[in-house]
């Protein structure tokens, strides 16, 4: 028998057959493929939409407003509370992420003589838990406990004294 003969002797019918199904099965892949691609691409749908942007206007912060009062009065060596009043003129409710100090505590003015104060303030940690949120056009009263503290060595001039703690407010919508 020749070498050629031999080449071909080895080759088996299930070869054959191997080869056919694999062409077979790439050729409907490719057309299933391109059936559900043109699906997908053909479907139509309607709707419509509406978008806003406005800017968020300033939170405003106020320390009292007549008939806000804290509950603790600051001595030398100990704390007391502070009260704030936040209000949001946005017609969206906001939440108060945070409140920072934002400078110097000062008397007020009926105490000059009390500088330095000694008052220091401590805000709360970020982000404030319980979280507060303040409705469109609305205001509400944060009593931030123990955020203010006086030093002993504060002047006895400060006695009696009111003092204003810068603060700012950091909200979100």
């Amino acid at each position: 028998m020749s070498k050629r003969a031999r080449i071909r002797g080895t080759r088996t019918p299930v070869a054959g057959l191997l080869a056919r199904t694999a062409a077979a099965t790439a050729a409907l892949c490719i057309l299933g493929g391109v059936g559900t691609a043109y699906a997908y691409w053909s479907s139509t749908g309607a709707g419509s939409g509406s978008a806003a942007n406005t800017s968020m206007q300033t939170v405003t912060v106020d320390a009292f407003i007549a008939g806000d009062a804290p509950q603790t009065t600051l001595v030398p060596g100990g704390s007391a509370e502070v009260v704030l009043r936040a209000t949001n003129p946005n017609p969206y409710a906001v939440t108060v992420y945070s409140i920072g100090a934002n400078g110097t505590v000062t008397a007020d003015a009926s105490h000059p003589a009390c500088s330095p104060s000694g008052v220091t303030f401590r805000p709360p940690a970020a982000p404030l838990t319980p979280a507060v949120t303040i409705q469109a056009n609305s205001s509400v009263l944060l009593s931030l406990p123990n955020a203010a503290s006086m030093s002993p060595t504060s002047p006895s001039v400060c006695q009696g004294a009111q003092f204003q703690v810068p603060v700012t407010l950091e909200v979100r919508k």
